[in-house]
């Protein structure tokens, strides 16, 4: 095991801050009795996510009385470390005792050996396709971290080379963009009724001849400015595959990027979730805040490594209580490309997910690039 300080980049930026969220003592401003208890408590919850008593702790190895240990936990209470959800119940860590564990006293191990081929498979298995890829990425965190594995797609900067609508069907097509960095981009998307090839051709050849070389947010823009003209130019059918095309195609706003998340369903698996299904549900509505998550994973790119984000501290959950964990991926210029992570209640394994979330964004980050 080894202490995960010194890994992590975790202030969450101001601008997603919750004015809810204060920030308690630091780990120097407890005595030594005061840090044992405090992580006992903590990590007794981590793994039970049921309130800690005195007595519990009393007879767990501590060599202190149930009355020093109490008097103890009521000191940690009153720093805001500590709280109780009933009056006669135990103590659970705040948000605030969450944020001082995993910054100072949590340890993390080393990926499992199993679990870091399964991820090195299943990633490299998807080749150049990048879209199945990220898809593939948030359900392995979402399998192996019991939460909802969430992605968010990177903003495309590179030129665009070549652009293609290909038949899957009757009603449905596949729009394919390939960039300059060889990297593609596919999208399926619903064809109107009596839509023939000539169609396709048309719209495939009017975008590459307009999209080339550009950015898929400079083309976009491009082209909003004529669509007017477009619709002129070509036929009706094929006007309007070029902008359900455009519609399907990522463009680098927050609206139009691809967000992916998979596993909310683990959600409803923890042992507290039958009685905190009001939680669970403020979460999945959460979770349904795309412009405000791809923000709030935006803000990993900022820094490198894992990053931490618990509860109160940021405004998306400081209602349901729950906790981020989430890393950047890279290119092989090591420039960040997007984030993926693990979304659940904050009483998250830590220890091992963080290893997780790190290990799949670097897997990830080479399946981009090579």
């Amino acid at each position: 095991m080894r202490p995960v300080h010194g890994r992590l980049d975790v202030t969450p930026p101001n601008d997603l801050t919750s004015p809810l969220f204060t920030r308690g003592p630091t780990l120097s401003e407890l005595d030594e009795r005061a840090r044992e208890i405090f992580r006992r408590v903590v990590e007794s919850y981590l793994d039970t996510g049921e309130p800690v008593g005195s007595r519990t702790l009393s007879k767990g190895g501590l060599a202190l009385s149930a009355a020093s240990i109490r008097n103890t936990m009521q000191d940690l209470t009153q720093l805001g470390l500590l709280g109780a959800p009933h009056v006669s119940a135990g103590r659970l860590p705040t948000h605030a005792g969450l944020r001082l564990f995993v910054d100072g006293l949590l340890e993390v191990g080393d990926i499992a050996e199993d679990d870091r081929r399964d991820i090195e498979a299943r990633l490299h298995a998807h080749g150049r396709n990048f879209e199945d890829a990220l898809n593939e990425a948030s359900v392995i965190l979402s399998g192996l971290a019991r939460g909802a594995g969430v992605v968010v797609a990177p903003v495309r900067d590179g030129g665009v080379r070549h652009v293609e609508f290909v038949a899957l069907g009757p009603d449905r097509a596949l729009a394919i963009m390939v960039f300059d960095d060889g990297s593609v981009e596919n999208r399926l998307i619903r064809l109107s009724a009596g839509v023939t090839p000539s169609a396709l051709m048309e719209a495939s050849n009017f975008l590459n001849a307009r999209m080339m070389g550009r950015t898929v947010g400079e083309a976009r823009a491009a082209l909003r400015a004529d669509l007017d003209k477009a619709r002129q130019e070509l036929d009706a059918t094929a006007a309007r595959l070029v902008e359900d095309g455009l519609a399907a195609w990522s463009g680098g706003a927050d609206q139009d990027r691809a967000l992916i998340v998979r596993g909310r369903a683990n959600l409803l698996g923890e042992p507290q979730a039958i009685e905190d299904l009001e939680r669970v549900r403020m979460l999945f509505e959460d979770l349904e805040q795309k412009e405000q998550l791809i923000t709030l994973l935006d803000g990993v790119r900022e820094g490198e490594g894992v990053r931490i984000f618990i509860g109160a501290e940021t405004r998306l959950f400081s209602l349901s209580g729950s906790a981020v964990v989430a890393a950047p991926y890279m290119s092989g210029d090591q420039r960040v490309l997007g984030a993926i992570g693990v979304i659940g209640p904050a009483r998250l394994n830590y220890a091992r997910i963080i290893p997780l979330v790190d290990y799949t964004a670097r897997v990830l980050g080479q399946v981009m690039r090579s």
